[in-house]
Formats: structure tokens, sequence, C-alpha cells
């Protein structure tokens, strides 16, 4: 074989190479970008879809259902403008709660901790920067005991309750309607653990003006004395009568 044989065999094998070389793997979502969001014409986003679909957040969808909560963000997404936002806890997050926790709350404690994870607006990963605390949630109430503070440092989201303390981990779902996060730990309020204090006392009522006892009439009792007194005098006037005639 000939030198420029060689060179062209050479110089083909070389091409041959670069051309076969695998691509660079493409970087993965940055946490705090937005997922893609649903096809235009299907509708409202729907929670419980996106988290089964996940698959992280099968006893958060479940406590959603139980509580018929999922029905109540289903039409608030339906019938209102402002959008909702999802603090999902994972699977890992409510196995790491103490053991019995979760069962030891009451179905309106289960319902109130649903909601206590969900805002009534849609809020982006970048408007946390400018949130105003403590955030409104869906739970309502006592505003110090069901309180929750957002704070934001470039990228990363804290999370405070006054009972857990936890980052945004991940944007799972943002389509400028919805917005759907994960969260590594369950936020437990501090209602579920600091007495509400007792109600104030009921006014006391007017008192009424008690009624006067009407006077009781005692007809006067004759001494022995007194009818003895009167008896004699009688007795002298017959007498006295009976000379006379």
């Amino acid at each position: 074989m000939t030198n420029s044989s060689l060179a062209f065999l050479f110089l083909f094998l070389f091409c041959s190479t670069l051309t076969a070389a695998p691509s660079p793997a493409a970087a993965p979502l940055l946490q705090g970008t937005a997922a893609s969001p649903a096809p235009a014409g299907a509708g409202p986003p729907n929670v419980i879809s996106i988290l089964n679909k996940d698959g992280r957040f099968t006893v958060f969808a479940k406590l959603l259902q139980s509580t018929k909560v999922d029905a109540s963000l289903d039409s608030q997404l339906v019938d209102s403008n402002n959008g909702l936002t999802v603090f999902a806890p994972t699977d890992i997050a409510f196995s790491n709660l103490k053991t019995g926790t979760l069962n030891s709350f009451t179905d309106e404690q289960k319902m109130e901790l649903v909601r206590f994870h969900v805002l009534p607006t849609h809020i982006s990963a970048s408007q946390f920067e400018t949130v105003s605390n403590p955030i409104s949630t869906q739970a309502g109430g006592n505003a110090d005991l069901l309180a929750m503070n957002v704070t934001a440092v470039g990228s990363s989201v804290n999370i405070t309750t006054g009972e857990t303390n936890t980052t945004m981990s991940n944007v799972i779902f943002d389509d400028s309607q919805l917005a759907v996060y994960q969260v590594d730990k369950v936020l437990l309020p501090m209602r579920f653990y600091v007495p509400l204090p007792p109600p104030p006392p009921p006014p006391p009522s007017p008192k009424k003006p008690s009624a006067k006892a009407a006077p009781v009439y005692v007809a006067p009792v004759e001494s022995s004395a007194g009818k003895w007194m009167y008896n004699y005098a009688m007795a002298g006037l017959v007498l006295v009568v009976a000379a006379l005639t």
C-alpha cells in the first residue's frame, strides 16, 4: 500500500472517530427552575396527578384525598385567578416523623395539617425573595400558632413554622397557576403543640332588682289582763243598772 493510501485511510478513521463520539450529557434541571407547564387546552392542573406522577409523595397525596382537600384545590384552580402554591413533603419526610405522630392527629388536625401546606396564591420560586412574613396559609385560624415564615437568599428558600425548619429543595411543577415545591420535612404548625388560650369569660348579666315582700298584717292579740278588766267593767255596769231600776 502506498504512502498516499495509508494517509487517506488514517484520515478516514480519524474523522469516523470524531463523528461517533458521544455528545455531552444535558445538565440536570437546576433547583428553583420551573418545570414544564401543562399543554395548552388541557384544563387546570391536578395536584394529585402531579404528585402521583413523581412517585415520591404518596403519603401526602393520600392525605389530600382522605381529607377531601384535593377536591377543594381543584375547585379553586377552576374558579379563582389567584392560583395556588403547595409545599409537598416527601414520603421520607413523613417516615422521619416521630413514630405514631400522624396517627395521633384527629381528622380535624389532619385537614388542618394539609391546608397548612397550601398557600392561597401562586408564588414562583423567585417571588419568595419579596414575600411578606408571616405568609398566609389555607389553615387560617390563630395567626401566631399557625404562622409560617419563608425567606429566600439566592436559590435557597428556607421555611420555618416554630416547630419545623426546612428548605424548599426542588420545583415539582409550576405553570403560573399552580406551583408545587418539594420540602424534605413535614411542616408542623405550633397550633398542634401549644394550646390555645381559654376564651374570655362571658360578661356578667345585669342584676335585676329584688321584689319587696308585701307587708303582712298581724291582728293584735289581746292580753289576758285586758280581757279580765273588760269583763270586770261590764259586770260592774250591770250591777249599777240593776240598782237604779
